[in-house]
C-alpha cells in the first residue's frame, strides 16, 4: 500500500506532531475541537525528507497525492482553483516539529492571476482588496518562492507613495495597486527572465518546494543549531484556505498570548491591525492595536475570541501563542501553538498553572527550558544608577535583561565586531530573519519599527538577549550608519544602554550588577532536586565563584584548575623562579614560597563549600604558558635567579612545544618533576586538616585528581609521592584526615584501558574538552576555521565542543564506565567539561550512569533541571 504523505486538517491530531510538525498537528487538533480553522491539507515532514533524497525534486507518488488533496479541499471549501466564478486562493506555509518563528517561509494569497482578481474584485465589490492581495502575492512569491529580494519591491511601494502624497500603504487605491501589480511584474521578468506564472497549481508547486528549501537556507540552519534541532526532522507544509483580514474597516488580523510572554502574568496580550494580513503584524510595517482595543471596534468578535483562548489554554494546559484573522467580522484561527517566553516567565507560568491545579510539579519542571534559565542568572542595571539617569528613549520591553554597547547598524558589523572583543548593540529599522548572527553577536537589540510579537521581540527572546522594539521617535539614516533621537545623533561606534525589562533607552554607559532570581525559580529549582538523580558541581577556582555556585545549588566542586591561582600577585614569580630553576633544591625553593598560598586558597575554597566534595586537578598546561614575554619581566626574572638575560631567553625557547595540546603538561609534569606534586599535595591536605579542625561537624574529604593519564603505570607512579606526601602529612598533624587520588579521562587510550587505571583511580571524571579534540583530532581553538564548512555541507550539525559527541565520545565514556565499574564497584564517576551544563549532554550523563556533572556556576541552575528532566524523560 502507498504511503501516506498528506493529511486533511480532519485526518490529524495534537499526536502527530512528529508527522505533522507542530503547526499541522494544532490546525488538526483546532479543527477536532470545533474550532473556526480555515480548511486545507497538511504535507508531512516525510515528505520534506523524501524531497532532499529524491535531489530536491517532489516525486510522482507525493505530487499526486497533493493533487488529490486539492480537488477534497475544493470540495469542502465549496471554491476552485484558477476558477472565474468562485476561485479558492490559500495560504502555504511551513510548520516544522519544534517551532522556529521567522526561520522559514510563508507565502498568502496563492492562486491569483489577472482574471482572478478581476474576478474578485467585481464579485466582492471591493476592487481595492482584491489588487492588494495580488500584489502582495507577487511581492511574497517572488521573494521566498524566486529569491527576488524584497527591497526592489519596497522601493516601488515607497515611490508610489511619494508620487501619490500618501504615508501609509492603506492610503493607495485600487488603481495605485492595480499599477503596482503591473511594476511588480515587470520587475519579477527582469529579474527572472521569464513572465509570472499565472496556473494556481504551478504556483502552488513552485510554493510548497520553497517551503521544503527553506528548511535549509542560513537562518534556520543556524537557529536549529542553537536550540538543537536535528535536520534529520524536516518541516511540514500547510496548504489552507486563506481568510482575508484585508477586505477593509469590518475585517483584521492579529496575534495573542493568553499570557504575558515576558512576565508570565495571567492576562490575554497581543495586537491586531484592521485592513491588514498577517504579516504586517510581525513585520512592524505598521504599528498595531492592543488586543483589549478589539472590544470596542468589534464586541462580538472579542468575547467569541476570549472564550476561544480559554478553550486553547485548558486543553493544551499552557500559555498559548495564537493567529487570527477576521473576514469581515467573522473570525477565523489560523494557528495555535505554546508560546515563546521569557525565563522569568515560564518559571511564573509554570508555578501558576500547578497552583491552578492544571499541571503536576513534574509536568512543571519539565516544561521550561533549561538554557532560559540563563537569562534570569545574568546582570541587570545598577538601579542606584538607573534613577539618576533621564532615559533618552522608551519603546517595548520586548525581552528582558540589559545591554550596553557601542552601536551598530548591520549584522554583518555585529558579528565582525564581537569576533574582535567589542561589546555591540545592533539597531535597525527591523530586523528580518537574515539578521539572526548578528542578533547573536549583539549584547542587546533596539528596533525602530515592529510591536511585541514582530521578529526582533520574538526571536530575541527565544535567545534570552535583550531587546527593545518599536522605537518610533527614532530617525533612521541606516545608510549613513546614523540616527537621531532625543535631539542628539548617534554614529556607529557610539555607546548605548538598553534595558529590554523597561524598554528604556540610555546615553552611554550604565554599569551593571548580578541579578536577583525570585521565588518561583526557588521552587521550580526545589522540584527539580527532588526528581533528579545526578549530583551537580561546579568548576571553580576562586572562593567568590564557589560560593555563587553553592548560592546557586552546587554541591561540591568537580573542577578546582590549580595553575588558575599561579598567576596571581607575585606567585608568577615564584613559579617562574622554579621554570628557571638549575637543581631539585632550587625548585623545591621556588615552590616553598608558592606552598602557603596555594594552601590559603584551598582553605577559603573547603570553606566555601561547607564540607561538600572539593575535586582538585594538579597542574596541567605546559610550563612555556607560565614564562614571561615582555622584555621588563624577563630582565627581572635574569635578576632574581642570577642569570643573564640570554640565558633566560634560552630556557624560554626550550620550552617550546610543537603540539603543546599533546606536549609536556599534565601528569607528565609530574613525572617529570615530582616537587611540584609533593608541593601541591602538602598543600591540598595541610588546608583540609585546618578546615576539618575549625568545623568538627564537616566531612572534609578532597579528591585529588591526577590529569592527562594514558597508562596505568604513570598514575602509579604519581600517586605514589601524592600518598607518600600526604599520608606523612596526616600523621604528623595526628589528624583522622581521609583523602581520594583519582584521575581524569581525557584521552581515548585511558577510556579504552579504564580497568588497568581503576585499579589505582579511586573515581574517575571526563574532561570532555580534551577527550574531544583527541578523539576527533582537532583542536577546539582551531575548529573554528572549518567548522562552517562542515555546517555548510552537513557532515557536522553543531559544534562537537558545545555538544557533547554522544557518538564516538560518548561510547569512549560507556566504555571507560563499565571498564572502571567493573573493576571498582563503588568508584564515583562525573565529568567537567563544557559538556557539564549543557542540557542534552546532561541527559545522556544521566543514561549512562554518571553520578556527577560539573559546570561553570551560573550554569548550575540549568544542569539541576536538565538533570530532573532527564530523570523524568527516561
Amino acid at each position: 500500500m502507498a504511503r501516506k504523505w498528506v493529511y486533511l486538517f480532519t485526518e490529524g491530531s495534537a499526536d502527530m506532531k512528529n508527522l505533522l510538525g507542530g503547526k499541522g498537528a494544532n490546525l488538526a487538533e483546532m479543527t477536532n475541537l470545533g474550532l473556526p480553522v480555515p480548511q486545507g491539507f497538511t504535507i508531512t515532514t516525510e515528505a520534506c525528507t523524501q524531497y532532499y533524497e529524491d535531489g530536491e525534486t517532489i516525486n510522482d507518488e507525493i505530487m499526486g497525492q497533493i493533487m488529490d488533496h486539492i480537488e477534497k479541499m475544493e470540495k469542502i471549501t465549496g471554491k476552485k482553483f484558477g476558477d472565474n466564478e468562485n476561485p479558492l486562493l490559500v495560504s502555504v506555509r511551513s510548520g516544522a516539529r519544534a517551532s522556529m518563528p521567522g526561520m522559514m517561509d510563508t507565502i498568502l494569497n496563492l492562486g491569483l492571476n489577472e482574471k482572478v482578481v478581476e474576478v474578485l474584485a467585481e464579485k466582492s465589490g471591493n476592487p481595492r482588496w482584491a489588487w492588494d492581495c495580488y500584489r502582495r502575492f507577487i511581492q511574497m512569491f517572488s521573494d521566498v518562492v524566486m529569491e527576488v529580494g524584497k527591497k526592489y519591491f519596497e522601493e516601488l511601494i515607497d515611490e508610489m507613495k511619494e508620487k501619490k502624497g500618501v504615508t501609509e500603504d492603506v492610503q493607495l487605491t485600487a488603481e495605485d495597486l492595480k499599477e503596482l501589480a503591473g511594476q511588480f511584474k515587470d520587475e519579477y521578468k527582469e529579474k527572472i527572465g521569464s513572465d509570472f506564472p499565472t496556473d494556481p497549481k504551478e504556483q502552488l508547486m513552485e510554493a510548497i518546494k520553497a517551503v521544503f528549501r527553506s528548511w535549509d537556507n542560513p537562518r534556520a540552519n543556524v537557529y536549529r543549531r542553537d536550540n538543537d534541532i536535528p535536520y534529520s526532522w524536516g518541516t511540514a507544509v500547510n496548504v489552507q484556505m486563506m481568510a482575508f483580514g484585508n477586505m477593509g474597516e469590518t475585517s483584521g488580523t492579529g496575534v495573542a498570548f493568553t499570557r504575558d510572554p515576558a512576565t508570565g502574568e495571567k492576562h490575554l496580550m497581543g495586537e491586531f491591525l484592521m485592513n491588514a494580513q498577517g504579516e504586517d503584524v510581525v513585520a512592524g510595517v505598521r504599528t498595531p492595536q492592543k488586543i483589549e482595543q478589539l472590544k470596542e471596534v468589534m464586541p462580538e468578535v472579542y468575547h467569541k475570541f476570549v472564550g476561544i483562548c480559554s478553550i486553547l489554554e485548558d486543553h493544551y494546559k499552557d500559555m498559548q501563542d495564537m493567529e487570527f484573522t477576521i473576514e469581515d467580522k467573522k473570525l477565523y484561527m489560523l494557528q495555535t501553538r505554546n508560546g515563546k517566553r521569557t525565563a522569568k516567565a515560564a518559571l511564573k507560568i509554570a508555578c501558576d498553572l500547578v497552583d491552578e491545579f492544571m499541571i503536576t510539579e513534574e509536568k512543571a519542571v519539565k516544561m521550561i527550558d533549561p538554557r532560559n534559565l540563563d537569562t534570569l542568572l545574568h546582570p541587570q542595571f545598577d538601579a542606584e544608577v538607573l534613577k539618576k539617569t533621564e532615559p533618552v528613549g522608551k519603546a517595548l520591553a520586548a525581552s528582558p535583561g540589559a545591554a550596553c554597547g557601542k552601536i551598530v547598524f548591520t549584522a554583518d558589523d555585529a558579528k565582525t565586531w564581537k569576533e574582535r572583543g567589542e561589546k555591540v548593540v545592533l539597531v535597525r529599522l527591523e530586523t528580518s530573519p537574515e539578521d539572526i548572527e548578528g542578533m547573536k553577536a549583539a549584547q542587546g537589540i533596539l528596533t525602530v519599527r515592529g510591536g511585541m510579537t514582530s521578529h526582533a521581540a520574538v526571536v530575541a527572546r527565544g535567545m534570552g538577549t535583550c531587546c527593545v522594539s518599536g522605537c518610533s521617535e527614532i530617525a533612521m539614516n541606516e545608510a549613513a550608519k546614523k540616527f537621531v533621537l532625543a535631539g542628539k545623533e548617534y554614529h556607529e561606534g557610539d555607546w548605548i544602554s538598553l534595558d529590554g525589562s523597561t524598554g528604556k533607552i540610555y546615553d552611554g554607559i550604565i554599569p551593571t550588577v548580578d541579578a536577583t532570581v525570585a521565588g518561583e525559580f526557588g521552587r521550580i529549582m526545589a522540584w527539580a532536586d527532588k526528581y533528579r538523580k545526578l549530583k551537580v558541581r561546579t568548576n571553580a577556582d576562586t572562593p567568590a565563584d564557589a560560593r555563587k555556585a553553592r548560592e546557586l545549588g552546587a554541591e561540591g566542586i568537580g573542577l578546582c584548575r590549580t595553575e588558575h591561582m599561579f598567576f596571581e600577585g607575585d606567585r608568577i614569580d615564584a613559579f617562574r623562579e622554579m621554570i628557571c630553576s638549575d637543581t631539585v633544591e632550587e625548585r623545591e625553593a621556588a615552590l616553598e614560597k608558592i606552598l602557603p598560598v596555594q594552601q590559603g586558597d584551598f582553605e577559603a575554597l573547603y570553606e566555601a563549600l561547607e564540607g561538600n566534595p572539593v575535586t582538585i586537578r594538579f597542574l596541567d598546561p605546559p610550563l612555556h604558558e607560565f614564562v614571561p614575554t615582555e622584555e621588563d619581566d624577563i630582565r627581572k626574572l635574569a635578576d632574581t635567579q642570577g642569570k643573564t638575560v640570554e640565558q633566560i631567553k634560552t630556557i624560554i625557547d626550550s620550552l617550546h612545544e610543537f603540539n603543546p595540546m599533546m606536549g609536556h603538561r599534565g601528569c607528565r609534569l609530574a613525572v617529570t618533576y615530582p616537587e611540584i606534586a609533593r608541593m601541591q599535595t602538602k598543600a591540598v591536605i595541610r588546608a583540609a586538616i585546618n578546615v576539618q579542625k575549625a568545623h568538627p561537624d564537616w566531612n572534609v574529604c578532597p579528591e585529588i585528581m591526577i590529569p592527562l593519564i594514558c597508562d596505568e603505570k604513570e598514575l602509579r607512579f604519581v600517586k605514589k609521592i601524592v600518598v607518600e606526601t600526604a599520608d606523612a602529612e596526616i600523621a604528623a598533624a595526628g589528624s583522622s584526615l581521609t583523602y581520594q587520588v583519582g584521575t581524569m579521562i581525557e584521552i581515548p587510550r585511558a577510556a579504552l584501558t579504564a580497568d588497568d587505571i581503576a585499579k589505582d583511580a579511586e573515581f574517575f571524571c571526563f574532561g570532555t574538552n580534551d577527550l574531544t579534540q583527541m578523539t576527533y583530532g582537532f583542536s577546539r581553538d582551531d575548529a573554528g576555521k572549518f567548522l562552517n564548512a562542515y555546517y555548510d555541507t552537513k557532515i557536522f550539525e553543531n559544534d562537537p565542543f558545545a555538544k557533547l559527541d554522544q557518538t564516538g565520545v560518548g561510547k569512549l565514556m560507556e566504555t571507560a564506565i563499565k571498564l572502571g565499574k567493573s573493576v571498582r564497584p563503588d568508584m564515583h564517576v562525573g565529568i567537567c567539561g563544557e559538556h557539564g551544563g549543557d542540557p542534552s549532554s546532561v541527559e545522556f550523563c544521566h543514561k549512562i550512569g554518571l553520578d556527577y556533572v560539573s559546570c561553570s556556576p551560573f550554569r548550575v541552575p540549568i544542569a539541576r533541571l536538565a538533570a530532573a528532566q532527564a530523570a523524568l524523560n527516561n
